[in-house]
């Protein structure tokens, strides 16, 4: 299957990264845009460009229509999703292979079963995955709950079925805290999905969030890339993420790669994807869930096998197989991705809005910034608010977690608050530099207060240095000795 020209159905950093693969495999792109990414980098760098609408996501990027008429327009062969967006809807892919146009992805059933947790369990349930104990089908009634919860055990975790990113979630340790929470959670489910159905399931303390990484092909092959480790979160919203983890070893790893090639295998997966894992703390795993899409943290999983994915997605929508076995694959030294989030860690991570006054990149060996955005550029308001994934590879893990340290303090963002800090904060901890860490990483050890005693310490140590270089040179300066000077006379003359 030939394909010449790729839409690329998204913005920023992902946009540009997906375009820089069409083009060094001699494929043409054609960007979308809204009012607010009319002056984007990634509109710039397509081939062509087509204009979606206003700013808002529901009147440009998630407009399935408008995006089809561009591809049809541009007489594309194929739709690359990237992530977020359309990418994960059964709907837009099936809308794009009714127009005769290659979505680089999954197929719809496949989309539309892993986008459904309690369809996901069903559809694995066969496979002897090992998952969470709890119930597996939507519940709204408070008293069935209650009697449910006692079988599980508290505490329990009520999920929103077809949720992700942490909303229609909630903890609940005590039973008299059920039905408030219950209705929480529905609530938030119908407002973020529009489908209030939740389930129930044993609440995993201290877990460590494992997932890993496939790629099938069109004839039944499938492999793993092994596993990235994403258990730095916040909001259960993933800030840092590593490959290969501190704490797997290799019986496990090849575990949890024949269980996510079986996940695959259920929904009968083709391309790109990633199955999701708890981890406790005894290294019992169970199955999450399946992103059916390319994963913000494809990166560090790039570095560590010399794959790229999106070249990889791209070989399997033209339908040709994998080029490699699994005894083909193995690990290459340590990777490391810090998002960087135009957020204020000082103000509970609150979005921070403005002018990039001031932009300069980190570069050097070992170093990767994706991102999408330049100097003198205003962040939307409309949209996720990364601005970027800062990325460190290694020969170790200690190496890759010191050069990040090095490549935060070259990155230099003026006008809006980032959380270039707070990545620096997760570097530097003992928690986390130990491989020690969980889930709970933030709740247990962060703080604005601990964040501003790193702001005071390196600034103490900048005025100290400062103070140094000024003792060891003020001889050599050509400094005015008395206020008489006629200096500023002859300047005015």
């Amino acid at each position: 299957m030939e394909i010449k020209k790729i839409l690329v159905a998204n913005r920023g950093e992902i946009a540009l990264r997906i375009m820089r693969t069409a083009q060094k495999m001699g494929i043409k792109t054609v960007a979308v845009y809204s009012d607010a990414d009319r002056k984007a980098p990634h509109v710039r760098f397509a081939d062509e460009a087509v204009h979606l609408g206003n700013s808002p996501s529901s009147e440009s990027y998630l407009n399935m229509d408008k995006i089809m008429g561009a591809a049809i327009q541009t007489k594309v062969q194929a739709i690359h999703p990237g992530y977020g967006f359309l990418s994960e809807n059964a709907v837009f892919a099936q809308l794009v292979a009714d127009n005769g146009i290659t979505f680089i992805g999954p197929k719809p059933h496949a989309i539309k079963v892993m986008g459904n947790k309690l369809a996901a369990k069903e559809a694995v349930k066969a496979y002897n995955i090992p998952m969470v104990p709890g119930i597996e089908e939507s519940i709204t009634d408070i008293s069935l709950a209650q009697t449910v919860s006692e079988e599980i055990g508290f505490p329990i975790l009520i999920k929103a079925s077809a949720g992700g990113g942490g909303k229609g979630m909630r903890v609940v340790q005590e039973p008299s805290e059920l039905p408030e929470q219950m209705e929480r959670a529905i609530s938030e489910a119908k407002a973020a999905f529009g489908d209030g159905a939740v389930f129930l399931e044993k609440y995993i303390e201290s877990p460590r969030h494992i997932e890993i990484q496939i790629l099938a092909d069109n004839y039944g092959n499938m492999v793993h890339l092994f596993e990235r480790e994403c258990s730095i979160q916040r909001r259960h919203q993933k800030v840092v993420e590593e490959a290969p983890s501190a704490i797997l070893t290799p019986q496990i790893r090849a575990a949890m790669g024949e269980a996510a090639i079986q996940v695959a295998k259920a929904c009968d997966y083709v391309g790109a994807g990633t199955v999701e894992f708890l981890l406790d703390r005894d290294k019992n795993f169970y199955f999450l869930e399946m992103n059916t899409r390319l994963q913000v943290e494809h990166p560090v999983t790039e570095l560590i096998t010399g794959m790229d994915l999106v070249e990889q997605q791209i070989k399997i929508a033209r339908n040709e197989k994998l080029g490699f076995s699994q005894q083909d694959l193995s690990i290459e030294g340590h990777a490391l991705e810090v998002r960087v989030y135009a957020e204020d860690p000082l103000d509970n991570f609150l979005p921070s809005m403005g002018t990039l006054e001031t932009y300069k990149r980190p570069e050097g060996k070992g170093i990767r910034l994706d991102d999408g955005f330049e100097e003198g550029m205003e962040i939307p308001i409309f949209y996720d608010p990364m601005l970027a994934k800062l990325i460190t590879y290694g020969k170790d893990r200690a190496e890759a977690i010191q050069l990040m340290i090095r490549a935060i303090s070259e990155y230099k963002i003026k006008g809006i608050s980032t959380t270039l800090a707070f990545g620096k904060f997760v570097c530097e901890h003992q928690a986390f530099t130990s491989g020690e860490f969980d889930t709970h990483f933030v709740k247990n050890f962060y703080t604005p207060e601990l964040l501003q005693q790193q702001y005071a310490e390196e600034r103490k140590i900048a005025a100290m240095v400062g103070l140094k270089l000024f003792l060891e040179y003020k001889d050599k300066l050509k400094v005015p000795g008395s206020e008489n000077s006629n200096w500023p006379l002859k300047r005015t003359q």
